[in-house]
């Protein structure tokens, strides 16, 4: 199993194995429903106790939120990596902090 994973790798793997091809709506609704048990699940504060038993955790919704967030990009052809690296580039002007992703840090 893999355990270096790149945000473009896990599009590509994402895209290969979801050969539902919903569009833009049926995904949202799904990752709104994902949010709604992820709230839930924080209410609740259901957390992974056993490392082997992610089932009706936090950990699991946020993997279930991420799941639909990257179904969204791959209908919408859309580079996650590249928005992530554009977009942390406006944060830095606009709060006037160094880029995360800079080495030097």
């Amino acid at each position: 199993m893999e355990k270096d994973l790149t945000i473009r790798k896990m599009q590509s793997l994402i895209k290969s194995l979801d050969h539902k091809n919903k569009g833009n709506e049926q995904y949202m609704l799904k990752l709104m429903e994902e949010v709604g048990e992820l709230a839930e699940d924080i209410r609740k504060n259901k957390r992974m106790v056993d490392e082997k038993e992610i089932k009706g955790t936090i950990e699991e919704e946020l993997v279930d939120v991420l799941y639909y967030v990257v179904c969204l990009a791959n209908v919408n052809d859309i580079d996650l990596q590249e928005c992530l690296y554009l977009k942390e580039e406006l944060n830095c002007k606009k709060y006037g902090r160094k880029n995360m992703f800079d080495t030097n840090l």
